[in-house]
């Protein structure tokens, strides 16, 4: 008997498929498929390189929001100050004097503290320090600031031409009054007359402001820049008005006038 001779057939390699076997090749393709897409989905990461919330982190939300709402139900004192303040600490009373505001302060502190921001509008000419310079004249012992007070309002109101009290000519000066309350002008003339080394000493007063303002709208040119002849015709006199103690004390905001003890 013949033996056969197995030498024509070559091993076959273990990693690669039989093609001589029956093959479904059509249902290994889908395999390979379903196993790719699988990897795929537990790998996926979104657009911003967000990845999928897992289950576990909903869990643990859901056990702290529970436990949270047990400890805000708790006899409804989960804020109770009477319960959680420190032994021995004193609250306030919030519904004593909570709508009387700031305190008081005297006359002229609070007129000058008002006027300075007022005269924010007025440093680019005059200066921070008052003293003006080049076209503009200065302030600070100015024979017309420290003087008659019609007349110092009606040049801040107006506005000012032609020559000082030095007798000097600078340029026009526009007027300032538009919009300008009396609160505005009564604080802006205290402080120019007390501050840059001015120690005038005394307030002219929001009633004093509100004459002005009457008497600078009853002028024939009313707006208009005032000379020197014409302040000295009409306006070399004081604001109508009675006095107001500087130590008074008044409403830092109001500048209104507060009686003692309240």
């Amino acid at each position: 008997m013949v033996e056969p001779d197995f030498s024509a057939y070559p091993m076959q390699d273990p990693h690669k498929p039989d093609l001589d076997d029956s093959l479904n090749v059509t249902e290994s393709h889908d395999r390979l498929v379903r196993e790719a897409a699988a990897v795929a989905r537990e790998k996926r990461v979104n657009d911003g390189g967000r990845e999928p919330v897992s289950l576990w982190l909903f869990a643990a939300s859901a056990v702290i929001l529970i436990a949270a709402g047990l400890a805000l139900g708790k006899a409804g004192n989960f804020f109770d100050y009477d319960e959680y303040v420190q032994p021995g600490y004193m609250r306030d009373n919030l519904n004593e004097g909570g709508d009387e505001g700031p305190p008081p302060v005297d006359a002229l502190k609070g007129y000058m503290a008002k006027g300075e921001k007022v005269y924010g509008k007025c440093i680019g000419c005059h200066g921070p320090d008052g003293k003006g310079g080049g076209a503009y004249p200065s302030l600070a012992g100015s024979q017309w600031v420290l003087g008659e007070t019609d007349r110092l309002a009606m040049i801040i109101l107006n506005g000012l031409q032609g020559p000082t009290s030095t007798g000097k000519t600078y340029g026009v000066m526009p007027a300032q009054g538009i919009g300008m309350s009396p609160t505005d002008l009564a604080s802006v003339m205290t402080y120019i007359r007390n501050a840059f080394g001015n120690t005038k000493g005394d307030v002219v007063t929001v009633a004093m402001a509100t004459e002005g303002i009457k008497i600078s709208e009853g002028r024939a040119k009313a707006g208009q820049p005032l000379t020197k002849e014409e302040l000295d015709a009409d306006h070399a006199k004081d604001l109508p008005g009675d006095p107001l103690d500087p130590a008074a004390k008044v409403d830092p905001v109001t500048l209104n006038p507060v009686e003692e003890g309240k």
